[in-house]
C-alpha cells in the first residue's frame, strides 16, 4: 500500500468510512460492457446495412474491429484495464454465420457460439438485444408499430429469436441474459394518430413475451426514448408507455440516460422507481444537448445516480449497461474510459458517509449537509481510486492510456495497412 492511500485512509475513516467495506462492495458489482463501441455499430452480418433508426456514429480513428475475432480481441483488452469482474452485452447483429446470409427473424442459437465459449473462458456473461434497425423492414422508422403485419411479424420472430438465444446464454453461463427491447419506432412530425400505433406495439410484444423463460435464464427489460433522429414529434415506446407496460406484464423497466428531455436527470427517477420495482436496468450513456450517446464520463450526473445506487442499498435491485460509440477516440480507450468512470462513480459513492449526511437532513441542518458534501469534493478520491485499482491488477489512472497506445500500435493501425494492401 502507497503511503498516499495510507494517508488518504485515515481522512476517509475520520468521517466513519469503512474503506476496505466500500471496496468489498464496488468489487462486486458488474457493469455490462455494450461490445458496438468497438466497431462503431457495424456488426458482423453478411448482409452489411447502412445505420438507421436514428442511430449515427461519427468520426474515423483508425483500427476499428471489422469482425468477431477482433471485436473480441479489443472487448478482452479493454477488460484487462477495467478493475472488477464485468459482463458483455451483445446485439443480435453481431451473429456469426460462416459468410452465410442469415435473416434476422431466423437466427439461432448456433450463430453465437463463439461468443459463449469466449465468455466461458473469461468467466462472464452475456446479455442480449434484437437489433431493430439497419434493416431494410426498418426503413421507414417503424417495426413492432408497423401497420403492415407482415413486417411487424417479422420483427417479433425476430425478438422471439433473440430471446430463445438469450436463455442458450443463461444456460451455458450460468448467469441470467438481460434481453433489452428497444424499438426506433415513431414519427418526425405531428401524427394524426397516436393511440393505434401504441395499440400495435403494446399487442406485438404480448406475442413476444407469450414464450416464458425462467428468470434465472433471461430477464426481460423493455427501454423507452422520448424523441430521437426522424422522430422528433413522436415516440410510441415512450416513458409512460413502456413503464405501465412493465408494470403491467412483470417485466423490468429500463432507463437510458439519453432517453429524457435535456433538462431532466434519470439521477432524480431513481428512488422513485425503486419503491414500485424490485429490479431496474440501466444504459448509461452521456447525452450532449441531445441522445447522442457520448463516452461516459466522471461528471456531476454519473456520480449523482451511483450516489442514489449505494445510498439507497440499490446496487443488487440494479442491472448496470452501458451504451455509447465514439469512433474519434481509440474504441479501446473509449470502453476503458467509460467504464472505469462507472465503476468510479460507484466507489466515490461507498465513501461517502451517507448515514450522516441523511441525518443532517431529517435534523433540519442544510447547513452542515451542504458543507460536507462540498468538503467531499476534495477529498484526496483520486490516491482510494489508484489503491482500487492495484488491487484487482488493472493499471492506475495515469497507466491504463499506455497500455491502449501499445496495443494500437501493435494491433489496431496494423489492420489500416493490411485494408491498404487489400485495395
Amino acid at each position: 500500500m502507497s503511503s498516499r492511500f495510507e494517508s488518504a485512509k485515515v481522512q476517509y475513516e475520520q468521517l466513519g468510512i469503512d474503506v476496505e467495506a466500500a471496496f468489498a462492495k464496488v468489487k462486486q458489482v458488474p457493469i455490462s460492457v455494450h461490445c458496438w463501441q468497438g466497431d462503431d455499430l457495424h456488426g458482423t452480418e453478411v448482409i452489411a446495412n447502412e445505420l438507421s433508426g436514428g442511430i449515427d456514429v461519427t468520426g474515423n480513428h483508425p483500427g476499428r474491429a471489422r469482425n468477431g475475432e477482433e471485436l473480441r480481441r479489443d472487448l478482452e483488452k479493454a477488460l484487462s484495464l477495467i478493475p472488477g469482474k464485468h459482463r458483455v452485452n451483445l446485439h443480435a447483429m453481431y451473429a456469426e454465420t460462416d459468410g452465410v446470409p442469415i435473416e434476422r427473424d431466423q437466427l439461432k442459437t448456433e450463430h453465437f457460439e463463439k461468443w459463449v465459449k469466449w465468455a466461458k473462458s473469461l468467466g462472464i456473461g452475456l446479455d442480449f438485444n434484437p437489433t431493430v434497425f439497419s434493416h431494410p423492414k426498418a426503413a421507414d422508422g417503424l417495426t413492432l408499430a408497423h401497420p403492415d403485419e407482415e413486417i411487424r411479424t417479422f420483427w417479433i420472430n425476430h425478438c422471439k429469436a433473440c430471446r430463445k438465444i438469450a436463455a442458450y446464454f443463461g444456460e451455458q453461463l450460468g448467469t441470467p441474459s438481460l434481453v433489452n427491447i428497444w424499438v426506433p419506432d415513431g414519427y418526425k412530425d405531428t401524427p394524426s394518430d397516436r393511440l393505434t400505433p401504441r395499440k400495435r406495439l403494446k399487442e406485438s410484444l404480448d406475442a413476444i413475451y407469450a414464450d416464458e423463460y425462467d428468470p434465472m435464464l433471461v430477464l426481460d427489460t423493455v427501454e423507452s426514448k422520448l424523441f430521437g433522429i426522424g422522430s422528433e414529434a413522436y415516440v410510441v415506446g415512450s416513458h409512460e408507455f413502456y413503464l405501465n407496460y412493465a408494470n403491467q406484464n412483470n417485466k423490468l423497466y429500463l432507463l437510458d440516460t439519453g432517453h429524457f428531455h435535456p433538462t431532466e436527470v434519470v439521477s432524480n427517477k431513481l428512488s422513485a422507481m425503486l419503491l414500485f420495482h424490485d429490479q431496474l436496468a440501466l444504459h448509461v450513456s452521456r447525452p450532449v444537448r441531445w441522445d447522442s450517446d457520448h463516452v461516459v464520463t466522471f461528471d456531476d450526473e454519473l456520480r449523482e445516480i451511483a450516489i442514489e445506487l449505494v445510498r439507497n442499498d440499490a446496487l443488487g435491485n440494479i442491472h448496470i449497461g452501458l451504451d455509447f460509440f465514439d469512433a474519434s477516440i481509440n474504441r479501446v480507450a473509449a470502453w476503458a474510459i467509460g467504464t472505469r468512470n462507472m465503476a468510479k462513480a460507484l466507489l466515490y459513492a461507498a465513501l461517502m458517509p451517507h448515514r450522516h449526511l441523511k441525518q443532517l437532513q431529517d435534523e433540519g441542518d442544510f447547513t452542515s449537509r451542504l458543507a460536507m458534501q462540498e468538503q467531499l469534493k476534495t477529498y484526496p478520491f483520486g490516491d482510494m481510486w489508484d489503491e482500487y485499482c492495484k488491487r484487482q491488477g488493472v493499471p492506475t489512472e495515469t497507466e491504463w492510456l499506455d497500455v491502449v497506445k501499445e496495443y494500437e500500435q501493435q494491433v489496431q493501425l496494423k489492420r489500416e495497412s493490411e485494408k491498404a494492401k487489400q485495395r
